[in-house]
């Protein structure tokens, strides 16, 4: 009886990994739909409160929504301004950038061999490739931007999820039959989820402010850029900070010397302490988190998967996971494995 037992569990795995693997396979063909509405999606997650506000406050649903838009709309004119020339700009200097790098791993190298070592050249340039980060760096950026050509469907897309966000939970009541428990549960589920991308929204464009500034200060090129990509990548716990600030110390390290490159780390070490160590676990609390491992292989899967845009979503949307997970008694113990966990003490 217990062979029966274990082969029917065997036989429900083999099926259910085969299913994971035909949907991952099939949204990685997709990814170029998938993409943008995930990111309206998000958008409108963000967006719905807003909106709900507004009509709490007597307006009509469709000014609420034109007030919302315009907003949405006058956020994204303004940050293509912005980075487009900055973009343009690095594009044009990068293969500058990446030869004075190179230049510095041969006199790093001249430095080992006079300490008595002998290297190859031709190995230590593929061991120590600072070009490559900066490649990395130009290659996540163009891909973002690629998306811009979607930003219309992005846009229609994100007016009509604002648009059934005001009658989904009367659809949600009758297509559960009134069942309040189930009701509450999805609320619950949607709130959550909202508080978090709001949280993280926040403390990702004050993340990216704060690296502009500072690094407008310092004179570091680009430093609208740098910003625009800490404000990403502040979306990634633990690696996304670090990530953000290699390219800006190489820029710092190029253009400025030693000493405003370590100004320049040091800036990026500050605002990641006072926000992400901070002011974050202090607004979020301690039921929100991934463990440093899961954020890792979120960033792999999800950057395999939907392309450089996945990398950008893949913590919210691993957190998004975690919180219907956590919503179940029956798969809360997946929820507390995907979480950070709590030391012996």
């Amino acid at each position: 009886m217990e062979i029966i037992k274990d082969e029917g569990f065997v036989y429900r795995m083999v099926i259910g990994l085969a299913a994971f693997v035909v949907v991952v396979a099939g949204m990685r063909a997709a990814q170029t739909i998938i993409v943008p509405f995930l990111l309206a999606t998000f958008i409108a997650i963000i967006s719905a409160p807003h909106l709900i506000w507004l009509q709490s406050k007597r307006v009509p649903l469709l000014l609420a929504l034109l007030i919302v838009i315009t907003v949405i709309v006058a956020i994204g004119f303004g940050l293509a301004a912005m980075l487009g020339t900055s973009l343009e700009n690095f594009s044009q200097a990068l293969p500058s950038y990446q030869e004075r790098l190179q230049n510095e791993v041969v006199r790093l190298l001249e430095w080992v061999r006079s300490m008595g070592l002998e290297v190859s050249q031709s190995t230590f340039t593929k061991l120590l490739d600072p070009a490559s980060a900066m490649r990395l760096v130009s290659g996540m950026l163009m891909g973002l931007g690629s998306i811009l050509t979607n930003a219309f469907l992005i846009l229609l897309t994100v007016i009509f999820i604002l648009l059934e966000a005001s009658t989904f939970s009367s659809k949600l009541r009758m297509s559960m039959g009134g069942r309040e428990s189930a009701l509450s549960e999805m609320s619950i589920i949607l709130a959550n989820i909202n508080r978090y991308m709001t949280i993280k929204m926040f403390t990702s464009a004050m993340t990216g402010l704060m690296v502009v500034v500072g690094l407008a200060i310092i004179g570091v090129d680009f430093p609208v850029l740098w910003g625009f990509f800490a404000f990403l990548l502040n979306f990634i716990p633990n690696i996304g900070s670090f990530i953000a600030a290699v390219p800006a110390v190489l820029i710092a390290l190029l253009q400025l010397g030693p000493a405003p490159t370590l100004v320049t780390a040091g800036l990026y070490l500050g605002v990641n302490v006072m926000i992400g160590s901070i002011m974050e676990p202090r607004w979020m609390g301690s039921t929100l988190g991934l463990s440093p491992l899961i954020v890792f292989l979120s960033l792999v899967f999800w950057g395999w998967v939907l392309g450089p845009v996945g990398m950008f979503l893949s913590v919210p949307l691993t957190i998004s996971f975690q919180i219907v997970l956590a919503s179940s008694s029956d798969s809360r113990w997946l929820a507390i494995l995907l979480g950070p966990g709590v030391r012996d003490t």
